[in-house]
């Protein structure tokens, strides 16, 4: 059981009416709570939930329409998002419950501030190296729109600016990082066909890939729910088509590919987790036509360039700088 839930449930009495729980891990907490039902946007931890409680939880990025008596947030790494989460959540809680719960070391008593505009935060239990906050709903705000809280920044390309939408939560909201920088000035010489954009977050690499080879067949994949809608909207700013999916690592790709490209995750909440790249690295070559490339950029100390020779082949730093490399290696 995650540290946060077992808070959770130290509280469980609070908990007989209809709840939501917004974030939640992919544990038993549901099985605990039978009248709460599940908000995720983590494509990996909702099928999970939706294995054992088919029917009780929902994969998006708003809160499901269904009425209920109060809601628990699980901290989010980014606090665009919890702000979010939070408005979205008191605008259907006048006068009712709105929960935060969160571990210490990913800041929950500097998030609990952000209560503030809709309540008076109270502490209620600090127990497992976590804590768990409650207002009662009393300034109610008006239900965000999502799409006005994205950040908009345009990147001057050599074949002319890209607009770039990227809604809270999502990886570099706002900013181009230095990654995917490096990445887009060695994207030249791809194998054609169909190409994935591993990992697309807000549609960076995926929209300039689509435009420069305008015939390969473009599928942009990612895990978090909020990145899968950034990438719609990157696309759409810029008058492109792609298919854009959510799922949980390489195993959610299609087969059959002539090329992947990717600056792949490596952050999970307030750890550090590098499953999903490694992954990637490992099973590629499952997914990539003979002769078909992986091209990535990873942070220079990463020691992966004989993970991809083991499981891909030969392996070549196409490009460095900036603490990051460009990484290729085709499928013999």
């Amino acid at each position: 059981m995650d540290p946060r839930s077992e808070v959770v449930l130290r509280q469980a009495e609070l908990f007989q009416g209809a709840l939501l729980l917004a974030g939640l891990p992919a544990d038993d907490l549901l099985g605990q709570l039978p009248l709460a039902s599940g908000w995720s946007w983590h494509a990996g931890e909702h099928a999970a939930l939706e294995a054992r409680f088919s029917g009780r939880t929902r994969f998006d990025v708003t809160p499901p329409e269904t009425p209920f008596d109060s809601a628990v947030v699980f901290l989010p790494k980014s606090r665009e998002l919890t702000d979010y989460l939070l408005a979205a959540l008191a605008a259907r809680l006048p006068g009712k419950a709105l929960y935060l719960v969160g571990e210490k070391r990913a800041g929950i008593e500097r998030a609990a501030k952000q209560l503030v505009p809709f309540g008076t935060p109270r502490k209620l239990d600090s127990a497992r190296h976590c804590q768990l906050w409650k207002i009662d709903v009393e300034q109610t705000p008006a239900v965000p729109d999502l799409e006005r809280l994205a950040q908009r920044y345009s990147l001057d390309l050599e074949d002319g600016p890209l607009q770039v939408i990227s809604l809270p939560g999502v990886f570099s909201h706002g900013r181009l990082d230095r990654g995917s920088a490096l990445l887009l000035d060695n994207l030249a010489k791809l194998p054609t066909g169909e190409v994935l954009d591993f990992g697309c977050g807000a549609g960076v690499l995926g929209a300039a890939l689509k435009r420069r080879y305008p015939q390969s067949r473009l599928t942009l994949l990612d895990v978090d729910a909020f990145a899968v809608a950034s990438s719609r909207l990157t696309l759409a700013a810029n008058g492109l088509e792609a298919t854009v999916i959510a799922g949980d690592g390489i195993h959610a790709a299609p087969k059959l590919l002539s090329a992947i490209v990717s600056n792949p995750p490596f952050h999970q909440g307030v750890h550090t987790d590098y499953q999903a790249s490694e992954t990637l690295l490992r099973e590629a070559g499952r997914h990539l036509l003979v002769g078909g490339e992986l091209r990535l950029v990873a942070n220079s100390f990463l020691k992966y360039q004989p993970l991809i020779e083991q499981h891909l082949g030969g392996c070549r730093t196409l490009a460095e700088g900036d603490g990051f490399r460009i990484y290729s290696a085709r499928r013999k």
